[in-house]
């Protein structure tokens, strides 16, 4: 019995994305690589829903928001392979991607998607960390005696 539900739990899902178009997607130190096809409105992330992928409303909020803003937000299947950095680098990445793939699809959208800056790379990251300096701008505690 046992057997049978870890043999259920290690199978990863079979997506079927033949007629897909792909785009990288990048924020931070995250990069997300998206296949978009005309679907029902499906959202992988590694093998899993963005449900369980995410924990953060505000990720699955902005996860969503691509398909949204094009009123269509049921209308295409989504699989995305993500990796680096963290949670928010990489919901950031997705929509990256995602925007990417869907002006692919349809170049009527590329306007409307670049009004709300969904199309272009966020390029801010972290600074590096300077010598003489706890972090990139903060020194060390100074003590008089």
């Amino acid at each position: 019995m046992e057997n049978t539900q870890q043999n259920i739990k290690k199978t990863k899902i079979k997506l079927d994305f033949k007629d897909s178009k792909y785009a990288t997607g990048r924020r931070k130190t995250s990069i997300a690589k998206v296949w978009l096809k005309k679907g029902s409105g499906q959202i992988y992330v590694n093998g899993k829903l963005y449900n369980e992928y995410f924990s953060d409303d505000n990720h699955k909020m902005q996860i969503t928001r691509p398909f949204e803003i094009i009123k269509q937000p049921t209308e295409y299947d989504v699989r995305c392979s993500v990796k680096g950095g963290g949670p928010t680098g990489q919901a950031g990445a997705m929509v990256h991607g995602i925007s990417k793939a869907l002006v692919l699809f349809d170049q009527n959208l590329k306007s409307t998607l670049k009004t709300e800056k969904l199309t272009t790379r966020d390029s801010r990251a972290v600074e590096r960390k300077k010598p003489g300096r706890r972090k990139a701008r903060r020194s060390f505690q100074f003590s008089k005696r």
